[in-house]
């Protein structure tokens, strides 16, 4: 996610650094000289620009390449090589270029003139747009997601521990679920999928902050998108099931729907163990995210 930077307690980075816009100003030919550089909101990791003039209309985005998280990394190479291999797609803005400046690595792309997917929007359309994305050919170069049932405990247990008491509450709602359920797929992954990385755009989804891609099962995908907890942090209220089962049904692949529904309990489990992990080192709105994700997990099991 990207638009403010977030170091422990959240603290906004408005103004671009000027190493940041002589970079840029340098590399994107604007005849004018008028270009407007204008803080976006909305995200907990990175900081972004729109930048506007007579011939210009772009985001710039300056990475906390050390910003990653147990469960999102947060990848500058990444983020461009997605760019890239998406162009024309549709599901990613048009990439301008990357490079490494002084203030840090940074990229720039095509500004996308849409909004955050808001539930009046209809989950079916972020669906069709995974489906979509999931499709494709995955580029060699993506990292694998976990491939193992295991896995995914791991991943939360080694957060929990690292919080110690805050964990407590979380660890007792470990979900019993058989081990040997398969993650199957090697779909191409956004890996943050987020109502606040879907930008409604002409009716059709276009998903930003490309940063932690992988190859895996699509189950990931859905996983992020359906999470009580990532909509709160998006601005949103939680899906209703019916809400839910629209969202499977327009994905159109029964089997996967059917993986994510035996698997969902541990990926709520999980995902309420990244927000108390978060919340422990004084993110705001975790705290209260972690909360809606226990209760979606005490529903179902």
């Amino acid at each position: 996610m990207a638009g403010r930077l977030n170091i422990g307690p959240q603290q906004a980075l408005d103004r671009p650094p000027e190493a940041l816009v002589s970079f840029w100003s340098q590399s994107v030919h604007d005849p004018a000289g008028d270009a407007v550089w204008r803080p976006l909101a909305g995200g907990r990791t990175n900081s972004t620009w729109r930048v506007t003039g007579q011939q210009t209309d772009l985001v710039v985005k300056l990475f906390r390449p050390e910003a990653h998280t147990p469960l999102f990394d947060n990848d500058p190479v990444a983020e461009e090589r997605a760019l890239v291999a998406l162009e024309g797609s549709g599901l990613a803005p048009e990439f301008v270029g990357a490079g490494l400046t002084a203030a840090g690595p940074s990229l720039c792309y095509i500004h996308v003139d849409g909004r955050a997917w808001r539930p009046g929007d209809g989950a079916e359309t972020v669906a069709q747009a995974l489906a979509w994305l999931h499709a494709r050919q995955a580029p060699g170069w993506l990292g694998a997601a976990p491939i193992r049932v295991a896995d995914l405990r791991r991943q939360a247990r080694e957060m929990l521990a690292q919080i110690g008491a805050a964990g407590e509450a979380i660890t007792a709602l470990e979900p019993v679920l058989r081990d040997d359920i398969p993650l199957k797929g090697a779909a191409f992954l956004h890996g943050d999928a987020t109502a606040g990385n879907a930008l409604m755009s002409g009716g059709a989804i276009t998903f930003i902050d490309w940063q932690c891609p992988a190859r895996g099962d699509p189950v990931f995908d859905l996983a992020v998108f359906l999470s009580p907890a990532m909509q709160a942090v998006s601005g949103n209220r939680p899906l209703t099931p019916a809400e839910e089962q629209s969202f499977l049904d327009a994905y159109g692949e029964a089997e996967v729907s059917r993986r994510y529904r035996a698997l969902a309990p541990l990926f709520h489990w999980r995902m309420a163990a990244y927000c108390r992990w978060r919340a422990a080192r004084g993110d705001r709105g975790y705290a209260e995210a972690a909360r809606l994700e226990e209760a979606r997990l005490r529903a179902e099991t």
